[in-house]
């Protein structure tokens, strides 16, 4: 190791230049110094305080109220300010502080990070806390139960059927997860070792996790929607040695037989080579009895049959901080799907500390995630983040809108739900089924709203704002990955003013950079390519088994930086605004536009509920705008809708960012997370309908075919 020194940036010898270069960057969140009395310097602006009226389209900023922000975690732009210095230019003592708040036997070193992000210096590296021995479902689970929330529910379950629901408190959920991580042991699971694990959102799924976790076995979540295809890839790569699911899930009024999908992916794994022992099939009967589900004998085993036999304690398998904890494979558009592996302390302290002052936590808070646990939201903000913090969290099993578009007010109602965090195209969608859906119910328990998944169209925040908020709930508007682990840039709220459509300002420890499309980091007003130079705590920290991938996709296009693969845009105020992937950007003519720029100016029209965006080849102009338009209920298609819409385009960017095509659309293609499917998009815009590849993992398959017949609408 001792010949890589020079290679590594750590903060032992590079403390001075740390403070060089972190001096400019700060410049971008000093302008938060003046607000929010100082707003006045915004030409134009007509401000509004939560819970005094409505959002309107010509508000610039919304400010927290006095009462919300005297009792916040971070009250002022001030406090904000103070700990993120502090973050910035001591990375090292900020975060050893937080860490030290959770158990682990032993302590790291003196040197709490070590990294180089420089590809012309070496290997790339990231590692915290190396040397510290901790486990991360003990800090979940045994060390709240010792705090003394034993009694304290942790998970609410509701089913997909109203009516349908469970409860496990601390110490239940503690016992739960002993008896499966037995199991797991006694089938030969040891630490390191790889479990496939293929659920619906049942209670079953989180247990899963957590006993993977304290065994120091390696869990790799499957959406419960990937084909069977798909799960067998991931099977391959991984080589599990078992592999966990149920036998069917309902959602909505729909079916799924998940062990079918499994047994096609375990034949499929079996033809390459890879053979699985054991197939732990968690019996749903709500969906499918054991009697209908198919079968093999000496390898298929029933939860239900041995995990509640087993002991409800079980010694927990202390690992290093740079342990493996968990592998979530992303798909790209074409090649393998990439292992993105995330290690067991930075992420630990980095999910729990960003859940905490993200969504300004306080322990009488009811939290929902609408996310699946198959996606990183569901990993850190559903099951890792909220449990590390004692929070009492919801999972939900079924569709959002089953059995019609009032269920998430619905279960808001019935848990007094407090923190409310989900994706833009969910507050889309429910906006377009009407404000009626919403007003029935009461709403009054939230008090914090949060976005994920995509930037949220400004037309989109103001609804969620006025109508699911009634005007007093912060909107969490939170810009991460699945490589990143946790929040990067994100509101805190009652910490500062919002915009509505802006991510606002980095969270403690992240310095964001927009660069030039060669490598120049671009000060002030501006818009370019958003990477992060240092790393921090919840970062991943390879690709498994393809670190050259990982240096390559990721470090390679911006030496020095981490490269986000998004663009944005900072303005003078330094709110960070988000405009998307960059391959989602469009070269008309010369002129880069970021589709959801686009997007955002299509759903502003009254008449249009959601739009996606995406490239097509044009002959005169390279690249030509088409765009895929879902309109509100009832509104009939005609040119002169038509043309209005690429009006308002026209009007609120420019003419070079008119739409080519409008494509009506009854709906978009989207998995059952709510991501809209833009491969599949461009496929028919660019008419390659023999190339749509797998699209089993669309909430409703249906709607590609009905895509496809209006093409030439």
């Amino acid at each position: 190791m001792a010949e890589n020194n020079n290679n590594i940036n750590n903060h032992t010898n590079k403390k001075e230049e740390l403070k060089l270069r972190t001096v400019n960057h700060l410049r971008h969140v000093e302008s938060m110094a003046t607000l929010p009395s100082g707003a006045g310097n915004i030409p134009h602006l007509n401000a509004v305080i939560l819970g005094e009226s409505l959002a309107s389209e010509e508000n610039d900023l919304i400010f927290p109220s006095d009462h919300f922000s005297s009792e916040a975690l971070v009250p002022s732009p001030q406090k904000y300010l103070e700990m993120y210095r502090r973050s910035i230019e001591d990375p090292a003592g900020f975060w050893s502080e937080i860490a030290s708040q959770f158990y682990w036997t032993h302590k790291w070193g003196d040197e709490v990070y070590s990294e180089n992000l420089d590809v012309t210096r070496g290997p790339i590296k990231i590692e915290w806390f190396k040397g510290g021995i901790t486990n991360i479902s003990y800090n979940c689970l045994d060390r709240n139960v010792q705090a003394g929330l034993g009694d304290k529910i942790a998970l609410y379950w509701e089913g997909n059927e109203p009516g349908f629901d469970a409860t496990l408190t601390y110490t239940q959920l503690l016992h739960s997860v002993c008896q499966l991580a037995n199991y797991l042991k006694d089938i030969g699971v040891r630490k390191g070792d790889a479990v496939v694990v293929y659920l619906p959102m049942l209670m079953e799924l989180p247990i899963t996790m957590l006993a993977c976790a304290r065994i120091g076995a390696v869990h790799s979540v499957v959406f419960a929607g990937f084909s069977a295809e798909s799960l067998a890839q991931r099977i391959i790569d991984c080589k599990p040695k078992v592999v966990i699911t149920c036998n069917a899930v309902k959602r909505g009024s729909k079916v799924i037989n998940l062990k079918d999908i499994v047994d096609a992916a375990l034949g499929q794994s079996a033809q390459s080579g890879v053979s699985i022992g054991a197939c732990l099939t968690y019996e749903n009967q709500s969906a499918m009895t054991r009697e209908n589900t198919t079968w093999k004998e000496g390898r298929d085993i029933w939860w239900q049959d041995v995990i509640p036999k087993y002991p409800t304690n079980c010694a927990v398998e202390w690992v290093d901080a740079e342990d493996p904890l968990f592998l979530l494979y992303t798909s790209g558009s074409t090649g393998k799907p990439k292992g993105v592996l995330h290690t067991t302390g930075g992420y630990m302290v980095y999910t729990a500390t960003t859940f905490k002052y993200a969504f300004d936590y306080k322990p009488s808070d009811i939290y929902w995630c609408t996310a699946d646990c198959g996606w990183i939201t569901g990993h850190s903000y559903v099951t890792y983040g909220p449990l590390l913090n004692g929070a009492s969290v919801i999972i939900y099993e079924g569709a959002p809108n089953y059995p019609n578009s009032g269920r998430c007010w619905d279960i808001v109602d019935k848990y007094r739900v407090t923190i409310f965090y989900t994706a833009p195209t969910l507050v889309r969608s429910l906006m377009r089924d009407g404000d009626e859906y919403v007003t029935r119910y009461s709403r009054k328990s939230l008090r914090v709203l949060g976005s994920v998944g995509e930037p949220i169209n400004p037309s989109a925040w103001r609804w969620f704002f006025n109508v699911v908020g009634d005007s007093r709930c912060p909107i969490s508007d939170t810009w991460w990955q699945t490589e990143t682990g946790g929040f990067m840039i994100t509101p805190l709220p009652g910490a500062w003013p919002q915009k509505p459509g802006s991510a606002t300002f980095p969270f403690f420890g992240v310095q964001p950079v927009i660069v030039d499309e060669k490598g120049v980091e671009i000060e002030g007003e501006c818009s370019g390519y958003l990477c992060v130079k240092s790393s921090w705590p919840g970062a991943f920290r390879t690709l498994y088994g393809d670190h050259e991938r990982y240096e390559t996709t990721y470090f390679k296009p911006f030496a020095g930086y981490y490269f986000s693969g998004d663009g944005c845009s900072r303005d003078k105020d330094g709110y960070h605004w988000l405009t998307g992937r960059v391959d989602d950007v469009i070269n008309v003519s010369g002129h880069r536009i970021g589709t959801a720029e686009v997007e955002s100016a299509l759903v502003s029209h009254p008449q249009c509920a959601e739009a996606a965006v995406v490239g097509v080849e044009h002959d005169v102009k390279g690249q030509g705008i088409y765009a895929f338009v879902t309109l509100v209920e009832g509104v009939p298609y005609s040119e002169e809708l038509r043309k209005s819409l690429i009006l308002i385009v026209r009007t609120q960017i420019g003419a070079f960012a008119a739409p080519d095509k409008i494509h009506w659309a009854p709906g978009l293609p989207k998995t059952r997370s709510g991501k809209i499917m833009r491969r599949i998009l461009r496929k028919i815009a660019s008419r390659q309908l023999d190339e749509l590849g797998d699209t089993s993992t669309l909430a409703d398959p249906n709607v590609v075919d009905q895509l496809i017949a209006l093409a030439d609408c």
